[in-house]
Protein backbone atom coordinates (compact mmCIF):
# COMPACT_ATOMS: atom_id res chain seq x y z
CA UNK A 1 0.00 0.00 0.00
CA UNK A 2 1.16 3.30 -0.58
CA UNK A 3 -0.19 6.70 0.22
CA UNK A 4 -0.25 9.57 -2.17
CA UNK A 5 -0.25 13.77 -1.15
CA UNK A 6 -2.20 15.66 -2.78
CA UNK A 7 -1.24 18.32 -4.72
CA UNK A 8 -2.17 20.65 -7.43
CA UNK A 9 -0.17 21.65 -10.99
CA UNK A 10 1.03 25.12 -10.74
CA UNK A 11 3.72 25.12 -13.53
CA UNK A 12 5.52 22.80 -16.26
CA UNK A 13 8.73 22.88 -15.64
CA UNK A 14 10.28 20.72 -18.77
CA UNK A 15 7.66 19.12 -21.44
CA UNK A 16 10.47 16.96 -22.67
CA UNK A 17 11.22 15.45 -19.14
CA UNK A 18 7.94 15.46 -18.25
CA UNK A 19 8.01 17.22 -15.34
CA UNK A 20 5.99 19.61 -13.30
CA UNK A 21 5.94 21.58 -9.97
CA UNK A 22 3.48 20.74 -7.92
CA UNK A 23 1.58 23.18 -4.99
CA UNK A 24 1.55 21.05 -1.48
CA UNK A 25 0.40 22.82 1.15
CA UNK A 26 2.09 25.75 0.09
CA UNK A 27 5.21 23.49 -0.74
CA UNK A 28 6.23 23.48 -3.59
CA UNK A 29 8.00 20.63 -5.87
CA UNK A 30 9.23 19.06 -8.85
CA UNK A 31 7.58 15.71 -9.80
CA UNK A 32 7.39 13.53 -12.54
CA UNK A 33 4.11 13.65 -14.73
CA UNK A 34 4.63 10.70 -17.39
CA UNK A 35 2.49 8.00 -15.29
CA UNK A 36 -0.78 10.93 -16.23
CA UNK A 37 0.31 12.87 -19.19
CA UNK A 38 -0.72 11.37 -22.10
CA UNK A 39 0.13 14.87 -24.76
CA UNK A 40 0.38 18.20 -23.67
CA UNK A 41 1.60 18.97 -20.16
CA UNK A 42 -0.15 22.09 -19.90
CA UNK A 43 -3.69 20.69 -20.07
CA UNK A 44 -2.73 19.33 -16.50
CA UNK A 45 -2.04 23.28 -15.48
CA UNK A 46 -4.76 23.52 -12.21
CA UNK A 47 -5.20 19.99 -12.27
CA UNK A 48 -5.12 17.90 -8.65
CA UNK A 49 -2.81 14.92 -8.52
CA UNK A 50 -2.20 12.18 -5.85
CA UNK A 51 2.00 12.24 -5.39
CA UNK A 52 4.11 9.23 -4.25
CA UNK A 53 8.06 9.36 -4.39
CA UNK A 54 8.13 12.31 -6.73
CA UNK A 55 5.57 10.90 -9.05
CA UNK A 56 2.24 11.93 -9.90
CA UNK A 57 0.38 8.67 -9.82
CA UNK A 58 -3.21 10.29 -10.97
CA UNK A 59 -5.53 12.98 -10.92
CA UNK A 60 -8.19 13.48 -8.36
CA UNK A 61 -10.84 16.35 -8.29
CA UNK A 62 -10.37 18.97 -6.31
CA UNK A 63 -13.16 17.81 -3.54
CA UNK A 64 -10.88 14.34 -3.11
CA UNK A 65 -8.03 16.47 -2.99
CA UNK A 66 -9.27 18.54 0.38
CA UNK A 67 -10.54 15.43 1.67
CA UNK A 68 -7.31 13.82 1.87
CA UNK A 69 -5.36 17.17 2.79
CA UNK A 70 -8.21 16.78 6.09
CA UNK A 71 -7.37 12.88 6.78
CA UNK A 72 -3.52 13.50 6.42
CA UNK A 73 -3.64 16.42 8.93
CA UNK A 74 -5.76 14.63 10.81
CA UNK A 75 -3.38 11.45 11.66
CA UNK A 76 -0.98 13.72 12.08
CA UNK A 77 -2.57 14.94 14.96
CA UNK A 78 -3.13 11.49 16.00
CA UNK A 79 0.90 10.83 15.99
CA UNK A 80 1.39 13.34 17.79
CA UNK A 81 -0.73 12.63 20.58
CA UNK A 82 -0.12 9.00 21.03
CA UNK A 83 3.83 10.26 21.03
CA UNK A 84 2.65 12.70 23.95
CA UNK A 85 0.96 9.48 25.64
CA UNK A 86 3.69 7.20 25.29
CA UNK A 87 6.21 10.13 26.36
CA UNK A 88 8.05 10.21 23.15
CA UNK A 89 7.61 13.72 22.36
CA UNK A 90 9.10 14.84 25.68
CA UNK A 91 12.29 16.63 25.78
Amino acid sequence: MCLGIPGQIVQVADSALQLAVVDVCGVKREVNISLICDDDPTTLLGKWVLVHVGFAMTVIDEEEAKQTQEALIAMSQLEHEVGDFLGLNQK
